[in-house]
């Protein structure tokens, strides 16, 4: 699990970030495409 997972989990849970914010934590690298996917239940789509 990455260092960051919990924290994006809980600001999309609160609905403070968007889908596209969470993408952009994946592009970052502050988590995983499969966490992404945890996280949204969507496939994670390179822009």
């Amino acid at each position: 699990m990455s260092k960051n997972f919990n924290k994006v989990k809980a600001f999309y849970d609160a609905k403070l970030w968007s889908e596209g914010m969470v993408s952009n934590a994946v592009a970052r690298g502050w988590i995983t495409a499969n966490e992404f996917k945890e996280i949204t239940g969507l496939g994670y789509d390179k822009k």
